[in-house]
């Protein structure tokens, strides 16, 4: 049974930044793609950003790119997800995705494994 745990979202202004983590257990984290998805109130979940398992490749969505930096460390089974800038439109519930076969890394359906998710909060 893979869990996910995602930790770190909280309040915070705009212009401030926030580290979310997530923590993963239950399968060999380095055989696992990982994404970050966002969901706000009466919005569908939208797509945030992706890294492959070794880490040579990430991708985000054109809304948080250049704010936004997703990284993780195979040692400690965690992936990050490093936003800066925020804004209010950031606002929403923050999502850890992890996939061991990539299709199409923008595809909530793509990913098997989801953390319960983490509040992010940006007050203008």
């Amino acid at each position: 049974q893979v869990q996910l745990v995602e930790f770190g979202g909280g309040l915070v202004q705009a212009g401030g930044s926030l580290r979310l983590s997530c923590a993963v257990s239950g399968r060999t984290f380095s055989n696992l793609a990982m994404g970050w998805f966002r969901q706000a109130p009466g919005k569908e979940r939208e797509f945030v950003a992706h890294i492959s398992r070794s880490s040579g490749n990430t991708y985000y969505a054109d809304s948080v790119k250049g704010r936004t930096t997703i990284s993780r460390d195979n040692a400690k089974n965690t992936v990050y997800l490093q936003m800066n800038s925020l804004k209010p439109e950031d606002t929403a519930v923050y999502y850890c995705a992890a996939t061991a076969q990539v299709t199409y890394v923008s595809d909530w359906k793509a990913y098997n494994y989801w953390g319960q998710g983490t509040q992010v909060t940006v007050s203008s």
